[in-house]
């Protein structure tokens, strides 16, 4: 791996160590008058736009692109992600992995982040690892209007159901706060792109971290955010670029 941007002072082609990666990616530290939660969110694209292959972004990533992956996610108090993408990509719960187990104690963590998943229906298969066995119990971002059975089955299966809307779907301003109550301050979301298309639509955003995959798709799959667009484009500022093996993994904070 090597960094483009900021220009680096000496070659550095080679693989980066998880703490190497740990350090460029941490989260910056709040200053007065900035929003008690930081939201960053991590996707791929290919170059023609495409978010995902049949259905799953994993086809179309690497193993750069996993180790940042892993990186982020133990950078993290929380992962907000979308039903649909529980669903699809198979989601189980954030592992303790032994290599990020001292920065996570240093920063008052604890051994992984909790799973968050943004539902309004709560159609969600609650006998899965990722809701009757996780490390820290996975929450289950829902709307007031929500369907009690549906919350009753998920308390029951061992999740905690943080009420984030008054009607039926979650409000992404309201969620960040829920979760920064919670303590749940350094925020990563994966998605899918109809969630990350709300969140820039609410302008909580703080950061994307995006991976372009070196691969044409072509066809008719979605791009990573989706949904209404934005009355005026949001304006990001270029904050890092990695390359390895042709993939590019930027990182973009919002001005």
């Amino acid at each position: 791996m090597r960094r483009l941007f900021p220009v680096a002072a000496e070659a550095d082609d080679r693989e980066w160590s998880l703490a190497e990666l740990a350090e460029a990616y941490a989260y910056p530290a709040p200053r007065p008058g900035e929003p008690v939660a930081w939201l960053r969110a991590n996707m791929v694209s290919t170059l023609d736009g495409a978010a995902q292959h049949d259905g799953r972004s994993q086809p179309i990533s690497g193993a750069a692109d996993m180790r940042i992956f892993g990186t982020l996610r133990a950078l993290a108090d929380a992962v907000v992600v979308g039903a649909e993408t529980v669903r699809r990509e198979g989601y189980r719960p954030a592992k303790a992995r032994a290599d990020f187990a001292a920065l996570r104690e240093a920063a008052g963590q604890g051994p992984a982040p909790a799973i968050a998943v943004v539902s309004a229906s709560l159609e969600l298969d609650f006998s899965l690892p990722l809701f009757t066995s996780p490390l820290v119990p996975t929450l289950v971002l829902t709307g007031a209007a929500a369907p009690p059975e549906r919350v009753a089955a998920a308390e029951k299966a061992g999740a905690r159901v943080v009420v984030a809307g008054d009607g039926v779907g979650v409000e992404p301003a309201r969620a960040v706060r829920e979760l920064a109550e919670l303590g749940h301050t350094r925020l990563l979301t994966e998605g899918g792109p109809r969630l990350l298309g709300q969140l820039v639509a609410a302008g909580v955003l703080d950061e994307l971290c995006l991976t372009v995959s070196p691969m044409l798709t072509a066809g008719d799959a979605q791009r990573i955010a989706g949904g209404p667009g934005v009355a005026v484009p949001q304006q990001y500022g270029l904050v890092s670029l990695l390359e390895e093996g042709g993939f590019l993994f930027s990182r973009y904070r919002r001005s």
